[in-house]
């Protein structure tokens, strides 16, 4: 006879085992070659994703083929790792997802036409995204098919995290590595066993997809947590980011070299950049991988803002890896697909890249990464160095014991401008 608790336990175990292999992390998906300038917009001003909860904000971006295309989202909830939670929807998001994006204009007065894309979070339909932690938003086609997708994190103003930027601790990397040393103190929650619930997340100026992880507190001091690690904490300080103006782009301005006229669109060439690493450290202001919709001539940047052929050209001769060479920034969520790979010219014996950005002010860097899109940090292109200037994020994670996802309970910055020994 068969003994039906074995047979309800087997199906528990099968729906339990099917959920778990359908939660898979989420990562970010590309966009098409025909969407461009993918950005959060807060107050008018391009930002890193990473929101108190219950602000506003906008996600916009734009589609080259101009034909004014239907465009879904839908914001998933997800855990520090990534993975979707098993919250419902209704729990984390008050009103509905699912909806088309509505707002949308054509280009005036531009060479390369596209409509441009503005969601609002929250708005008629997304009333209100009720709880912290990591959301994932995805723009879908017509066919409910995945466009793009783009990470963002509310928090709640619940911990101070003060830090401090100092020098690497590892002899080997202190003229080239920067360390975080931070605290976490709140005075409204009690941290129960926070070496299993506490986690953080380290990013360098905003980086989400190269953040450091997994980082449990050193010791307590009362309700304090102190991280003072060695080499765990540490990041590649790199180098300054380098940079092109266009914002009137019949003209050679900042770092651009000369202009094409010829093509259906401008062409934007940049004066040819010298790899860095092995020349002493020099300071230039930047934004830290940010950019800037900019046209000088007109009054409304988001449509009336043109594309232009932006061409990169990098002198490398003693680079020898068999790897590749990127053009990465905030421009483009410093992606690292065959569009934006550079190629070695052997008559010129330089790497050539063109790329079509929208008009305004761009910071961007080359970076170095294999096939699977590994970066080489030790190996950069325009080196290392402690003294360059960095943002720095820390995101607080917290989930108590009877919690079902974890909250972002706050989260603290800092600037590498006053390091220290």
């Amino acid at each position: 006879m068969k003994n039906p608790f074995l047979n309800i336990t087997f199906l528990i175990l099968t729906v339990f085992c099917s959920y778990i292999s359908l939660a898979q992390a989420e990562k970010e998906i590309a966009p098409p070659y025909n969407i461009k300038t993918i950005s959060f917009v807060q107050n008018d001003q391009n930002i890193i994703p990473i929101l108190k909860l219950g602000e506003g904000f906008q996600l916009q971006f734009d589609d080259l083929f101009g034909n004014e295309a239907n465009y879904y989202y839908e914001i998933i909830h997800c855990d520090y790792n990534w993975n979707p939670t098993a919250i419902p929807k209704n729990e984390y998001l008050e009103g509905f997802d699912n909806q088309r994006i509505q707002d949308y204009s054509n280009s005036f007065n531009t060479l390369q036409i596209y409509s441009h894309y503005k969601l609002a979070i929250p708005n008629q339909f997304t009333l209100q995204l009720k709880i912290s932690g990591n959301y994932m938003i995805k723009v879908l086609d017509e066919n409910k098919e995945v466009v793009f997708s783009r990470k963002f994190i509310l928090y709640e103003d619940l911990v101070t995290v003060p830090i401090q930027v100092k020098r690497a601790r590892t002899v080997n990397n202190i003229e080239s590595k920067q360390n975080l040393d931070f605290t976490i103190r709140s005075n409204t929650i009690t941290f129960q066993t926070p070496l299993r619930n506490v986690k953080v997340l380290l990013l360098q100026n905003g980086q989400m997809n190269t953040g450091i992880k997994n980082i449990v507190p050193q010791y307590t001091i009362g309700n304090d947590l102190i991280y003072k690690y060695d080499w765990e904490t540490q990041f590649w300080a790199g180098n300054e980011f380098l940079f092109f103006e266009n914002k009137d782009i019949r003209a050679a301005n900042n770092n651009i070299a000369r202009v094409d006229f010829s093509s259906a669109v401008y062409g934007s060439y940049l004066y040819t950049s010298a790899a860095r690493a092995n020349f002493p450290y020099s300071f230039t202001q930047d934004v830290n991988g940010n950019f800037v919709v900019n046209n000088l001539n007109t009054a409304n940047n988001e449509i009336e803002a043109d594309y232009a052929w932006v061409y990169f050209s990098l002198s490398a001769p003693t680079f020898r890896l068999n790897k590749n060479i990127y053009v990465t920034g905030m421009f483009n969520n410093y992606t690292m697909s065959p569009e934006y790979k550079m190629e070695y010219n052997p008559k010129k014996a330089i790497y050539e890249k063109a790329i079509l950005i929208k008009q305004g002010f761009a910071n961007f860097e080359y970076k170095v990464a294999d096939e699977k899109g590994v970066i080489d940090y030790e190996n950069a292109i325009d080196g290392n160095f402690y003294q360059t200037e960095n943002d720095y994020t820390i995101v607080v994670y917290y989930r108590e014991n009877i919690d079902r996802y974890d909250r972002v309970v706050g989260k603290g910055i800092a600037n590498s401008i006053n390091i220290i020994n």
